[in-house]
């Protein structure tokens, strides 16, 4: 609770972030409709997939078929627009396969212009012959065949909207109770239906017209508009009508829902559904080709009692839309989801209390924002506002899926990310900016590194001298000296410079400390100054590490034009004293013991090996011997008996050649001959393999010795 007071008292940062939180609320009040729309849309649409992604599709009594005009009828049937006879013979088609009922996505708003009646009559009005005309009432007329096709079943044909011109259709009967609860409706001054003959056969109408969102996305479909001054319905729902055998709609007012024959669908006070995600395998499942329905190669199960939307995919009936899922949705497949939905019940409407429930939210949200960030570490308080605004993504979803009410918890989370990264952001500068003039004074005494680890854990430091465990890493690079006479200077200095980033990068990312760098060798430690969990196995995944980059240091500019030759490793485990050593000016965190003698004299010994790494026998113990190859047996300055040394195993080495090489190695005591011969092999089949040829050219003196064989 102290550090949360004091963090509290922290000024700069509270008044940061509170600032940045009344400028956002400022900002979404007054942010113009379109963007606003554009998140609170989003956020929907996040919404609306979670809820779908966790809901059971219900069942419904009423089948839904899409008859899709597709790419492969286009190639079948010819180029649209088709022929009326060809739209007939569709209709008639889908009829004898008995559906409930039929909603026709496409608009004919032309009479037919190419059956031989029309044609007749057009060749009659040109060339002023009556009798041509005449002819052209016992010729095929395209218009008739389809208006008898349609008034062979139920079907319901569509309308578009015209903001132009006057004009209405003559709609269903829509009665209401108490006054129509419509606060928004979608109007235009006319319509544009069907020619009279097709509107005649027809048995009903809908509005194919389709309202984009701030975006240009298709996100809801109308369940009534208004054309001129007449209340008709969306295709969607004139379709689902038509097939529940209703002669008229009843429109409740409170709550807002409509009535069609025995469905009951609750109704949003803009008379629009907003459509919910589907999933791609169900609109496949219900899709049929026109051309498949055509030619009788469809089940005529299929489409006995569905109710059939007729429309298409192709781009030439210029029925494609942009949604979220899809940037080019058929429009049939937009109806036919709406239907399903409104079978389904579901009709997702905001809260009514979403003016004063969203800057509540976002106030709410956005001063946690600014308590978690003055009071608590970046990491802390971002774990537990991640927390929050999860919470409040699954109360949004939770409640659309529960109660089919839309919430918009993107702007809040917008909010409360922005104001805790400059509440935090604020914070931060401020601990950083102590951070750094306390380094700046301790730097006078200590290293750099023990500073910042004072900085961060100054609780898990003991500078004042401590015997601990330590693996100490130390590297060279061969022949430096050559190197130095081949480079100028300016070049030594920036190759170096890169080289020395490079391994200590390296060294810190696996849990080691940078002790000191000497010329061209880097001194490392590992569990120093703070504990490391298996420091020998980490210092040798270091060193593996470095030996490769470095190996491809080697190969780029500057090092490449320098020559600059191998890195070479040592390294041993032990115990060691750790603390501060130095002068009262300077003082340096530092480590002394016979582990670090022996990880530098390791490192020499590579030269002898012909290995890059050379591991001590107290590391490679500790380490997983499956990654370890023997070197043999080293006498070490110090040391009263030889020690055996290890490298890790080449990383191109196949399994076959290491048990090979171990089979040598497990002789070299009892049949140095046979081991001899093994060995030849063995550089046979690797020739680049030095350590393998500095083992065999030391079996001779081995021989002769009475001492174990190196």
């Amino acid at each position: 609770m102290g550090r949360l007071r004091r963090a509290l008292q922290q000024r700069l940062p509270v008044a940061a972030g509170t600032a940045t939180l009344t400028v956002f609320l400022a900002a979404a009040i007054l942010l113009p409709k379109t963007t606003s729309e554009v998140l609170r849309d989003s956020a929907f649409d996040i919404e609306l997939a979670g809820d779908q992604w966790l809901r059971r599709p219900s069942p419904s009594d009423l089948k839904v078929i899409v008859v899709d005009i597709d790419r492969a009828s286009i190639d079948a049937l010819g180029t649209w627009p088709w022929p009326r006879e060809t739209m007939a013979r569709l209709v008639e088609a889908v009829a004898t396969g008995r559906p409930t009922a039929i909603a026709i996505d496409v608009l004919f708003a032309e009479p037919d212009d190419r059956s031989p009646a029309a044609l007749a009559r057009q060749l009659g009005s040109v060339t002023g012959r009556a009798e041509i005309s005449t002819l052209g009432e016992s010729l095929p007329d395209g218009d008739k065949r389809l208006a008898r096709a349609i008034g062979s079943v139920p079907v319901a044909l569509g309308f578009v909207l015209d903001p132009d011109r006057d004009g209405t259709l003559p709609g269903p009967a829509i009665a209401s109770r108490g006054p129509l609860p419509f606060d928004d409706l979608w109007q235009a001054r006319g319509a544009i239906g069907p020619t009279l003959p097709l509107a005649a056969a027809a048995s009903g109408f809908g509005a194919l017209s389709l309202p984009g969102s701030a975006d240009g996305a298709i996100r809801q479909v109308p369940v009534f508009i208004a054309a001129g001054r007449v209340l008709m319905p969306g295709l969607a729902a004139e379709a689902l009508r038509l097939a529940s055998g209703a002669s008229s709609y009843l429109v409740e007012g409170e709550p807002a829902t409509l009535v069609v024959g025995s469905r009951r669908v609750a109704l949003s006070r803009d008379a629009l559904l907003r459509l919910v995600p589907v999933a791609a395998w169900r609109r496949v499942a219900r899709t049929l080709s026109a051309v498949d329905v055509l030619e009788r190669r469809v089940d005529g199960g299929r489409l006995a009692g569905a109710l059939v939307l007729l429309g298409g995919s192709a781009p030439e009936l210029g029925g494609l839309r942009k949604t979220p899922a899809d940037p080019l949705m058929p429009s049939v497949q937009i109806q036919a989801d709406a239907v399903e939905q409104l079978l389904a019940g579901r009709v997702p409407r905001t809260l009514a209390a979403a003016p004063i429930a969203q800057p509540l939210t976002v106030l709410a949200i956005g001063l946690l924002a600014v308590v978690l960030g003055a009071a608590l570490s970046p990491a802390s308080g971002t774990a537990i506002l991640i927390a929050a605004v999860a919470l409040l993504w699954i109360a949004a979803i939770a409640v659309s899926g529960l109660a089919d009410r839309l919430v918009d918890p993107l702007t809040p989370s917008i909010a409360a990310v922005l104001v805790f990264t400059v509440t935090a952001g604020t914070a931060y500068s401020l601990t950083r900016r102590r951070e750094a003039f306390l380094r700046r004074r301790l730097e006078q005494h200590l290293a750099p590194a023990v500073v910042r680890r004072i900085v961060e854990q100054p609780d898990l430091v003991k500078l004042d001298g401590e015997r601990r465990e330590i693996t100490a890493l130390f590297t060279d690079i061969e022949d430096f000296t050559a190197t130095t006479h081949r480079a100028g200077p300016e070049d030594l200095v920036v190759m170096l410079d890169q080289y020395f980033e490079g391994v200590a990068d390296i060294v810190v990312n696996h849990g080691g400390m940078i002790d000191k760098i000497v010329g061209d060798a880097v001194h490392a430690l590992f569990n120093a100054p703070l504990d490391l969990e298996d420091h020998p196995q980490r210092a040798v995944e270091c060193a593996i590490v470095i030996q490769a980059w470095s190996e491809g240091f080697r190969r780029r500019a500057p090092a490449a034009a320098v020559e600059l030759g191998r890195t070479r490793i040592g390294i041993e485990t032990g115990p060691a004293i750790v603390g501060d050593v130095g002068i009262r000016s300077k003082l340096d965190y530092t480590a002394h013991g016979d582990a670090v003698n022996m990880a530098a004299r390791l490192e020499a010994c590579n030269k002898e090996l012909g290995s890059a790494i050379c591991i001590g026998p107290a590391a490679a113990a500790r380490c997983d011997a499956a990654v370890l190859r023997p070197l043999g047996q080293l006498a070490i300055r110090g040391r009263a008996e030889p020690i055996a040394v290890f490298e890790p195993w080449p990383s191109d080495a196949p399994p076959t050649w290491r048990e090979a090489y171990l089979a040598a190695y497990a002789i070299l005591d009892s049949d140095v001959a046979h081991a001899a011969v093994l060995l030849q092999k063995l550089m046979a089949e690797r020739p680049a393999d030095l350590a393998v040829r500095r083992l065999a050219e030391r079996l001779p003196p081995m021989r002769k010795s009475d001492r174990s064989p190196t």
